[in-house]
């Protein structure tokens, strides 16, 4: 207070109106010694409300503390790999037979697609199928039964004319002997024999060929003809089966993407399906637990609005960090990575869960 009063001594304006100057100060100093005093009565006045107000901040430091996650509980959530069924065929969409949040089992019809073209395009391989059937059973029978008669009725003919022929030069050779005929009567009678023969031979030939079907290339080549159309046939028939999809497996029918009446490009989806087994849960698991954890481990998985966890397994441990720090790799920088895992469940377990849920995942057991 000594050194205040020298020091504003020395000042102008003290020198100038120094009791002014010296009373507004006493004022100051008075009112503070009196807010300082109001201070420490009202402390001790109320210590022991304050007393019981510190408590409670510091049991509920206590309790925050208490209730923090363990170390080895991440978050995660629920994760679902959808199967898109689409026809590979554009057409419109005659007929869609399930909505969404149907339940629908392995081989449930889901839509229809228009099909005429497929439907003639199949009768058409159809009707050519028949036709090559029937020209290979053709070129494997004989000839007809009456051309068989006609053909046995010209060689019995030609057998008769031939014994007529060898009498008849037998007899023209005896009458050679007794200068009866001449040289030429039965040169012309050994000729007429010769011809008979070769007639009874090619009669007995084409006898045997009217027994045989076609030639052998030629069956080959309408029995080749027969199984090309048997396979456009399997192919018009599967171009006819793509207008009608199926469930490839049970599932959820989690959405359909068009509408009776519109029209579905080629390979576009037209129902979302979500089967149970597709189902999974991800969560981030930090650096240092990660080298802890292996495929197959137990996963107990929390839900929000169930009382008791459920059960999985890991099934897959990402090798690679989620996020990578720049430059190098420092204990504060590894704090930082986060390794992705995912755990399954059996396929009634999965079937409560949906995509997108949050769920939290304690690890070990």
């Amino acid at each position: 207070m000594h050194r205040i009063k020298a020091h504003l001594k020395e000042s102008p304006e003290v020198k100038a109106h120094p009791q002014r100057i010296i009373a507004g100060f006493r004022q100051h100093f008075h009112a503070n010694e009196f807010l300082s005093k109001t201070m420490i009565f009202f402390l001790a006045r109320h210590k022991r409300v304050l007393f019981s107000v510190f408590s409670a901040l510091a049991a509920l430091c206590i309790l925050a503390s208490c209730s923090r996650p363990p170390a080895n509980r991440v978050q995660g959530y629920v994760e679902g790999e959808f199967v898109y069924v689409a026809s590979p065929y554009a057409g419109s969409v005659k007929s869609l037979n399930v909505q969404r949040g149907d339940h629908v089992k392995i081989s449930d019809l889901l839509f229809t697609l228009d099909s005429e073209p497929e439907k003639s395009a199949r009768d058409e391989a159809e009707h050519r199928l028949m036709q090559s059937r029937s020209s290979l059973e053709d070129a494997r029978k004989s000839k007809r039964p009456t051309e068989i008669e006609s053909a046995e009725a010209q060689l019995r003919q030609a057998r008769a004319a031939l014994t007529f022929s060898e009498k008849e030069f037998a007899r023209q050779e005896k009458l050679l002997q007794t200068s009866a005929s001449s040289i030429q009567d039965v040169d012309r009678a050994r000729s007429t024999r010769d011809q008979d023969r070769q007639r009874v031979s090619q009669l007995e030939a084409d006898l045997l060929t009217t027994h045989l079907g076609s030639r052998t290339d030629q069956i080959a080549v309408a029995a080749a003809n027969m199984k090309a159309l048997e396979s456009a046939l399997t192919r018009a028939e599967w171009d006819l089966s793509q207008k009608r999809q199926s469930a490839p497996e049970a599932g959820l029918i989690f959405d359909t993407l068009y509408r009776e009446g519109e029209w579905a490009a080629a390979g576009h989806p037209v129902v979302v399906l979500l089967p149970p087994r597709n189902i999974k849960v991800r969560a981030f698991v930090p650096e240092n637990l990660v080298g802890s954890i292996h495929s197959g481990d137990t996963v107990r998985v929390t839900l929000d609005g169930t009382s008791s966890p459920i059960i999985g397994k890991v099934s897959f441990i990402s090798p690679q960090a989620e996020y990578t720090p720049p430059v190098i790799y420092s204990r504060e920088s590894r704090g930082k990575l986060v390794f992705m895992i995912e755990a399954v469940f059996d396929p009634k377990t999965s079937a409560s869960l949906h995509p997108g849920q949050p769920v939290d995942v304690q690890l070990g057991p």
